[in-house]
């Protein structure tokens, strides 16, 4: 058991230095080809840091083990909405603002989040399940991408673009080796501890998946520029909820524990609706609001550990 536990470590903190190194070099390419600000944040930063859940899940998918990847994913989106915000938040010690051209662009937001648990309310998802998917998640970005490009200020401080592109691809590297020996050394530590792998997928897993997330949207915060970090950080989310779980019945349909959708789901729908509340009272994400969003994700994982018992 200590064996795997070291592996699950390392491995982990493999996934999650990749990402960060993956997520901080492909904002500096973006910027060099004079991509905007909100693009930067929503669409490819939000790409990049979906990797380490994405490349986990796929593992988990092809050694015959979905539900973690699935647990993985939602996990880790319930802790991007509440967690990683209300840790921004404070770290900020400020209201973050909210742009009116974000609030315009999220307001079908939790809409796009109910799609994977109503098609998944069956415990199966389908090929067709699948493209359904993948395909509303590419619409929501192509509104995006729409109303957004002309109007964000562009960046301008990228250079070195084939340093940047090198240690890309080394970042990628980190990160296909760790997503495989986290697969592996989770399920080996679940069944030491003779508790569920989605368990641990959820609440340990997910959550490391999140660091990318959280680096990025810290940095974005010291620099007063808070659009970049909601996006980088909704974008994440909505990703995750479509695109990627779609790509996962596209190449293996599978069935999965209702229970995943049933109670990490709705948690991540419920997370979404409060945030979005809160965005729209003043514009403003208070420090009230921060401690609020930090309670919902205690209570989230005192539920999970009730029920995973």
């Amino acid at each position: 058991m200590i064996e795997n536990l070291l592996i699950f470590i390392v491995s982990l903190f493999l996934v999650i230095r990749g990402s960060t190194l993956a997520t901080e070099y492909s904002a500096k390419l973006a910027e060099a080809f004079r991509l905007s600000k909100y693009i930067v944040g929503f669409i490819i930063v939000a790409f990049i840091s979906i990797l380490p859940e994405s490349l986990i899940a796929i593992n988990a998918a092809i050694k015959g083990i979905p539900s973690f990847g699935l647990g993985t994913l939602l996990g880790s989106n319930v802790a991007d909405l509440t967690l990683i915000f209300a840790i921004l938040i404070i770290y900020a010690g400020r209201g973050i603002k909210i742009e009116s051209k974000v609030l315009k662009n999220i307001n079908s937001y939790p809409l796009f989040l109910l799609l994977p648990l109503a098609l998944g309310l069956d415990g199966h998802y389908s090929r067709l399940d699948g493209i359904f998917l993948v395909f509303a998640g590419v619409v929501f970005y192509y509104m995006v991408f729409k109303n957004r490009i002309e109007t964000s200020p562009f960046l301008h401080n990228g250079k070195d673009k084939l340093k940047n592109f090198f240690f890309l691809l080394y970042s990628m590297a980190l990160l296909l080796v760790g997503s495989h020996f986290t697969v592996t050394s989770a399920v080996a530590l679940a069944q030491a501890l003779y508790i569920t792998p989605i368990l641990i997928g959820m609440l340990v897993v997910g959550l490391g998946t999140t660091m990318p997330e959280l680096f990025f949207s810290l940095k974005a915060i010291r620099r007063k520029d808070d659009g970049l970090a909601i996006g980088d950080i909704l974008g994440s989310v909505l990703a995750d909820a479509t695109i990627v779980i779609g790509i996962l019945a596209l190449i293996s349909p599978f069935f999965f524990p209702v229970k995943i959708i049933y109670v990490t789901g709705i948690f991540m729908v419920t997370a979404s609706f409060v945030l979005l509340n809160f965005m729209r009272s003043e514009r403003v994400l208070s420090k009230k609001e921060g401690y609020l969003l930090l309670a919902f994700w205690l209570l989230y994982v005192i539920v999970e550990l009730t029920l995973n018992k």
